[in-house]
């Protein structure tokens, strides 16, 4: 009777969390996958018949393929600068800077939250673009230098991302950093390691659950991102999701744009399954 009491106290605590997550994603998704197998948009008043059409055009298309790939390429250079930069940020903040500076550094790294996404994107376009805040600074420093316009470039497009997305590599990594005891460090120390060793042996090894958390938080959303590489990139800034974009809102193409939507799901679906072993095997040898 206890276990029956118990089983029905947690189905009451967790029935309004699943049920949420049913209205709001899975029956979102299913009315997608159902729109994907159509031959004709919701929005036809025609009947619809169903088709696989779409999805076949992902696999005999090579522009898709091609998309793809660049989506996947600019996820992969995203998140590498992404940790660049922000793993020493993280592990400053976590180990070496104490008191207010902390503080006041944690506010510069979540500031960009606090600001609508499409502001800072178009606020990168007064900076990279021919006579911008950068070719002006270099201007300055040496007048006769040539004209720096990175607007509507691949570069502007992992700027953009990266200054988005960074600050979720940085949060992540500095949980990390923040739970590894300083006595294991000082132990190394003790025992003759030098500070390179320590931080490939102990300290990296130590974080690498908040560098993976991380770069899961930049690299799937950003394979899927639209708005800064139109806005930042362009021409030479697209995308797979910039794709799919156009097929909701410019061709009115719903079928194809969840197919190919679907498609991107199922490929970092597979990464994951992937990956997921490979990471697991490393994570339980730190242990």
């Amino acid at each position: 009777m206890a276990n029956a009491h118990e089983r029905r106290a947690i189905l009451s605590l967790t029935a309004p969390a699943y049920l949420w997550l049913t209205v709001t994603i899975f029956l979102p998704l299913a009315a997608m996958l159902y729109c994907s197998f159509l031959d004709k948009s919701p929005l036809v008043p025609a009947p619809a018949m169903a088709t696989l059409a779409n999805y076949v055009a992902f696999f005999t298309r090579p522009v898709y393929r091609q998309l793809t790939w660049w989506s996947l390429e600019l996820g992969l250079y995203v998140t590498f600068f992404s940790l660049l930069v922000g793993y020493p940020v993280a592990f400053a903040l976590a180990k070496q800077i104490k008191g207010r500076w902390r503080e006041a550094l944690f506010l510069m790294v979540i500031l960009p939250f606090w600001s609508n996404a499409l502001v800072r994107i178009f606020s990168w376009t007064m900076v990279l673009r021919n006579g911008g805040l950068i070719d002006q600074a270099i201007h300055w420093v040496s007048p006769d230098a040539a004209p720096i316009d990175l607007l509507y470039s691949y570069p502007a497009v992992v700027i953009g991302l990266v200054h988005s997305y960074l600050p979720y590599m940085i949060l992540t990594c500095y949980i990390s950093l923040q739970a590894i005891d300083d006595s294991v460090v000082e132990a190394a120390a003790s025992l003759g390691a030098r500070s390179a060793t320590i931080f490939s042996r102990v300290i990296f090894p130590m974080s690498l659950p908040g560098v993976i958390a991380g770069s899961a938080l930049i690299f799937v959303p950003v394979i899927g991102s639209f708005m800064e590489p139109r806005i930042l990139g362009g021409t030479k800034g697209v995308t797979l999701g910039m794709s799919i974009e156009e097929q909701f809102m410019v061709t009115a193409n719903w079928p194809l744009g969840a197919a190919l939507s679907f498609m991107m799901l199922a490929i970092v679906l597979l990464i994951c399954a992937v990956g997921y072993p490979l990471v697991q095997r490393r994570m339980d040898g730190l242990k």
